[in-house]
């Protein structure tokens, strides 16, 4: 553990216990992952923070009718999370509960730090409160529902709520957030979002409900037992739970601000206005950026419980492997837009990309190697044109790839790997070793190392997105466990002529429809 090394703190939003793990959560959490592996193979110290939110009305209710306790739920269905991030293969280094004591003193220091800076006053609240969604709508967010009823602007049912109230005095951060946004272009992104937040604060902020008479299931609020706290202000103190507040030295100095909350779009409002006035008004920055990503359809059909095609990660991973989920998870469509899952979409990948593209050409120059130079790293003469250009390209994919996981652009990262590919599935073409064997031996050598050393950089840099297959191909190009974080990219660690190499195998098969299925 370097003092020196630079740090990269990564959040998902802690999950909802009411929920079952769906594509979404899987999206989201993958997301984190690929980049909190990226950043470790870069050289930096990560942490990656993913978990679950445990209190308020919705849990309270559920776990009633279940006829157990909301604890009992909880306990039930963050298990199903942390299970999900292990089907991943996600490499979080903690996983957060809300019920757990160091969040419940966590909050409620908060609470007693923006009470002590004059930012939290009690008052009642009278309004419209959705349960499903956890939140207050205005009389002008509302739409209308079935019988000239109301509902919620994302067509939850909602309740009039009249009670006592502790209110966070939102009101008055509207200038400073502004001015946040401003200062900080990057803070919130993709534009669209950023544009999205900066209209709503624009718009008038009001006072914030914080506070809950009405149920138990919450964390209480210092001082008066009588109030629970609003879900939204305990849920987001976890990211600077996790890195050890009120305590602000060791983890707290080391990781906060966190570098990135990876979101969903429909919760951006929560972490891009609500935190990081909560953040500010208890003297803590906030955090460096908020990425919102869109949402997954199911075969064109927005996804829902009622019409019963929920997408689950994990069936998805059992027919189609991890690997090739992960992949398609973030190639698939523009990080930050909506998307459209669809079975021939995820065979299209698989078969065309994945088998044919990347897996194709390693078999095929692996088993070139095997056969016509002793199973061992071939030697090389001097480079032509066309060597130096396929090797440039390979060197040089690094700088991209940075660049696209410091923007949260994936499919930016995996298209630039695979334009390397192609050009590599190219040149073989083009230089057709298998020719060269009878006519330039050394040739043959020469343009064979040259692939390999291309595979080399494609599997270092494929580890963040594919773990396992970058894994294998590694260990057919016998590059050691200790030479493949990404210092290794380059010319400066070729591979060395005459090292053995075993016995090539494929590593992305083909993907074959059973007999009978659609």
């Amino acid at each position: 553990m370097s003092g020196s090394k630079k740090t990269f703190y990564v959040t998902t939003p802690i999950y909802y216990v009411n929920d079952k793990p769906h594509i979404g959560h899987a999206y989201t959490t993958l997301a984190c992952d690929v980049l909190a592996r990226f950043k470790r193979l870069d050289g930096y110290d990560v942490k990656f923070l993913t978990g679950t939110d445990e209190h308020g009305q919705k849990v309270e209710k559920s776990a009633e009718a279940a006829g157990i306790s909301p604890q009992a739920l909880a306990d039930m269905n963050s298990a199903n999370f942390r299970e999900l991030a292990a089907r991943l293969n996600c490499s979080n280094d903690d996983f957060i509960r809300t019920t757990e004591p160091r969040h419940v003193a966590s909050v409620q220091a908060l609470w007693t730090k923006l009470v002590q800076s004059g930012d939290i006053y009690l008052g009642h609240y009278e309004g419209w409160y959705s349960v499903r969604d956890e939140a207050f709508y205005g009389e002008d967010e509302l739409v209308a529902g079935p019988n000239g009823g109301k509902l919620a602007p994302t067509g939850a049912p909602v309740e009039w709520v009249k009670e006592p109230s502790y209110f966070f005095r939102l009101s008055a951060w509207q200038d400073k957030l502004l001015q946040w946004y401003e200062d900080n272009p990057d803070c919130v992104a993709p534009q669209s979002r950023r544009n999205e937040v900066m209209s709503f604060v624009k718009g008038g902020l009001q006072d914030l409900s914080v506070s809950r008479t009405s149920f138990k299931w919450g964390i209480p609020v210092p001082g008066d037992a009588d109030h629970v706290m609003y879900v939204w202000l305990d849920a987001l103190t976890n990211y600077i739970t996790a890195v050890g507040y009120p305590n602000q030295d060791g983890a707290y100095a080391r990781y906060w601000p966190a570098d990135l909350h990876m979101v969903g779009k429909d919760i951006v409002r929560f972490h891009a206005v609500y935190w990081p006035a909560f953040l500010m008004a208890a003297g803590i920055k906030p955090a460096h950026r908020v990425f919102a990503h869109g949402w997954w359809t199911n075969e064109g059909q927005k996804i829902s419980k009622s019409v019963g095609n929920v997408i689950d990660p994990l069936g998805l991973i059992e027919k189609y492997g991890l690997d090739q989920v992960r992949y398609f998870l973030l190639r698939e469509v523009p990080f930050g837009n909506d998307g459209d899952y669809s079975h021939r979409a995820m065979v299209m990948r698989m078969n065309s990309e994945l088998a044919n593209d990347y897996g194709n050409l390693a078999q095929r120059v692996l088993s070139m190697i095997g056969k016509n130079c002793g199973n061992a790293v071939p030697a090389h003469g001097a480079f032509n044109d066309d060597d130096r250009e396929m090797l440039d390209a390979a060197h040089g994919l690094l700088h991209k790839l940075r660049d696209a996981m410091d923007r949260q652009l994936f499919h930016e990262g995996l298209e630039a790997l695979w334009v390397v590919i192609r050009a590599a599935n190219g040149y073989v073409d083009r230089q057709a070793p298998w020719a060269l064997k009878k006519t330039d031996p050394a040739r043959m050598g020469t343009v064979l190392w040259v692939l390999a050393e291309t595979i080399r950089n494609l599997a270092l840099l494929t580890q963040a997105f594919m773990p396992d297959s970058s894994a294998k191909l590694l260990d057919q190009l016998a590059v050691a466990a200790d030479q493949r974080d990404l210092s290794q990219c380059g010319s400066h660690h070729a591979l060395k002529p005459g090292t053995p190499l075993p016995v090539p195998q494929g590593v992305f098969p083909r993907f074959v429809e059973e007999q009978g299925a659609d």
